[in-house]
């Protein structure tokens, strides 16, 4: 008797932007792309169309390519660079300006992994918001805190000690009207309840 054959995975369009006056203006190499999407990739079982934006620290630049991206049918954006004190430091402003509802519980939780490592983590402003049928989140710069704040914490055996924030990410697109997300549990296991998990 054969297997059923399982549906195909929702294909999905992610926007990614780094958000940076140096490397936008090929001062450095940007690296927070690459991660970003080098995470993402791993992640994720969907085939995923990336919408990939390197731009400077300007608040209305940054609202522009939020709204850009939400317009263009991404179901997740994820930001990185521009969430710290310093002067030139607006993600977080510029990402509220756009927002029809806020999820802090996303920043709270990346605050306490990166504190896990480093005190000044309480200097991060980390936001993410709903617009539309879009979940935008801010990611720290460096792609060691990307990956940490994603994927969570693992013990010496492999075990999950505290979770990241991408285990929500799914339901909360699902809640919203988006795609549904298959992830990869060895990267990140997403939780959903019972009642709105898909059969394979």
């Amino acid at each position: 008797m054969n297997e059923p054959v399982s549906p195909a995975f929702d294909a999905v369009k992610i926007g990614i932007i780094s958000i940076s006056d140096r490397a936008s203006t090929g001062v450095y190499v940007d690296k927070g792309l690459p991660a970003l999407q080098d995470w993402l990739t791993r992640a994720l079982h969907n085939p995923i169309r990336f919408e990939a934006r390197l731009i400077p620290d300007d608040q209305a630049t940054i609202s522009a390519a939020l709204i850009e991206l939400v317009d263009a049918g991404c179901a997740l954006v994820l930001t990185t660079g521009g969430t710290g004190p310093a002067l030139r430091d607006v993600t977080p402003e510029a990402t509220l300006a756009v927002a029809h509802k806020e999820m802090p519980g996303f920043g709270e939780q990346m605050r306490q992994i990166s504190l896990k490592f480093v005190p000044t983590a309480i200097l991060s402003r980390q936001v993410a918001v709903i617009r539309d049928q879009s979940l935008i989140i801010n990611l720290p710069g460096q792609p060691k805190s990307i990956q940490e704040t994603l994927e969570g914490l693992r013990g010496a055996e492999g075990e999950t000690v505290m979770a990241g924030i991408f285990a929500a990410v799914p339901y909360c697109i699902d809640l919203i009207g988006g795609p549904y997300l298959e992830t990869n549990d060895a990267v990140c296991k997403a939780f959903r309840p019972k009642a709105a998990i898909r059969p394979r």
